[in-house]
């Protein structure tokens, strides 16, 4: 394991033990915080590598605490992971749409903890590849100038919206993105259209992929991503 430094924010004294144990356990330096305030602080004054938070703070909650670090430059590419209690469901949504990279439900098994942090910490500070420029990943090349997906080196033709749902996901391998986002992203801000609508839109670019298809997962409850 490297030395990267992780900022912990829980005010549950008894789980900010067990996460910081557990972590310094795996190598990592931990920064602890037990408020929103302390944790802006913190991480403005030293960016951590990773953010591990809790939505449920005393005055300044998780989910401000995001959008903050989220918006501000010194911070914005610093991955955070939210945890978050059972039934957030909304938070877990919201704190998705404002920037944050996983989320874990309490309560948590360790092992998992340890190794999405692990999963996150993988990913890195790598640039996201422009819009322009072609990916390829897995079996799948995908040519956003010639709008071409070749899937074992055979063009596979979608619909103008399939193509930019698939790649939408295939830019951040692993990194979750809402119903919410995909519409915005695939058919422009406020556009008509309901969750289940995406739904069938993802079936069906799934359908087309054939076997490739599988590397779109759906996270439930929350919405889509691509297998890393």
């Amino acid at each position: 394991m490297g030395k990267e430094t992780i900022l912990v924010v829980e005010d549950e004294t008894d789980i900010l033990e067990l996460v910081r144990y557990n972590l310094a356990k795996d190598g990592y330096r931990v920064v602890e915080a037990t408020s929103g305030e302390e944790a802006l602080r913190l991480a403005m004054s030293a960016p951590p590598h990773l953010v591990v938070l809790d939505l449920m703070l005393p005055e300044l909650d998780g989910l401000e605490v995001c959008r903050r670090l989220k918006n501000d430059p010194r911070t914005k590419h610093v991955p955070i992971i939210m945890l978050t209690a059972k039934g957030e469901e909304a938070d877990i949504v919201a704190g998705l749409e404002l920037g944050a990279d996983d989320y874990i439900p309490k309560p948590f098994s360790v092992r998992v903890f340890i190794a999405r942090v692990r999963a996150v910490l993988r990913r890195g500070p790598r640039e996201t590849p422009s819009e322009s420029e072609a990916i390829s990943i897995h079996e799948l090349v995908i040519h956003p100038g010639r709008h071409e997906v070749l899937v074992d080196g055979k063009r596979t033709p979608l619909t103008s919206t399939e193509f930019r749902l698939l790649h939408m996901l295939a830019r951040r391998p692993g990194w979750v993105y809402t119903r919410g986002q995909i519409v915005d992203s695939t058919r422009g801000v406020n556009y008509p259209v309901t969750e289940r609508a995406v739904d069938v839109q993802v079936a069906g670019l799934r359908k087309k992929l054939g076997t490739a298809g599988n590397y779109i997962e759906t996270v439930h409850g929350v919405g889509y991503k691509f297998r890393e």
